[in-house]
């Protein structure tokens, strides 16, 4: 039995999710991506896992790529549909661990730490599996995702702060034994408060490498961002490529 995984980006969240997240729509973050995209996928199709408001897959699209996506939140697709550019953008509606989307790609891909919004192990498994069973031979599989961040965590303790401003503060709240993490959000604007709370499992480069090989893959490249810079001990997240055999 497939348990769909629980939806923590409804309406609420859809709503401001693009003003809250405007840093990640600068030209500086977001051009190297796109042009990390751009070249794997050449003249075929991409897949993007996640899609949420279309951030990435605009652009991409822009570029003359073919994308697709797959999301499980109707509000914030809601918002991709909006904006300009969308109607070249074909959106499944489900679970991307688990849910199809037609046709051949070569390139799927996910970013900004998506991966870590599947809770589980075997929901992860499972995803490299669909990602494989979409890719043509010798199609490629791009991840984004921050390392975790275990060493700054003094032992005994369970929270880290990720972001500290006077609208924003954020909390990691990690649970060692089962690899889980909570990103605790506390905003603030116009005299009111707003808390919000989503769950992550945090996964290790080498933990990915081996979901790659169960599904037939291989690690083909690992940056630490998307400028291709190395990928170092002190990194504190990796794009990393893996391939289908051609």
């Amino acid at each position: 039995m497939i348990l769909v995984p629980e939806n923590h980006f409804g309406e609420p969240v859809a709503e401001h999710y693009d003003a809250q997240t405007a840093d990640r729509y600068e030209p500086a973050v977001l051009d190297p991506t796109v042009d990390f995209l751009a070249e794997l996928a050449g003249d075929r199709a991409a897949l993007e896992l996640g899609i949420g408001t279309g951030r990435v897959a605009i652009p991409l699209s822009r570029r003359g790529v073919t994308v697709r996506g797959i999301d499980l939140s109707e509000a914030m697709v809601a918002r991709l549909r909006a904006k300009p550019g969308a109607e070249r953008i074909e959106v499944t509606m489900g679970d991307f661990a688990h849910t199809r989307a037609p046709g051949a790609f070569g390139l799927a891909y996910l970013v900004y730490n998506t991966i870590g919004n599947l809770t589980s192990q075997d929901e992860q498994v499972a995803c490299f599996q669909n990602v494989a069973e979409h890719l043509e031979p010798g199609g490629r599989f791009v991840i984004e995702v921050g390392v975790p961040d275990l060493r700054r965590l003094p032992p005994g303790e369970t929270h880290r702060p990720f972001t500290v401003s006077p609208t924003h503060l954020g909390f990691d709240e990690y649970d060692v034994a089962a690899q889980g993490l909570i990103s605790h959000h506390y905003r603030f604007a116009d005299g009111r408060g707003e808390v919000r709370s989503f769950p992550f499992r945090y996964v290790w480069p080498s933990e990915l490498d081996l979901m790659a090989r169960l599904a037939g893959m291989s690690l083909r490249e690992r940056w630490e961002d998307w400028h291709r810079r190395p990928f170092t001990g002190e990194s504190t997240k990796h794009v990393s490529v893996w391939q289908k055999p051609e």
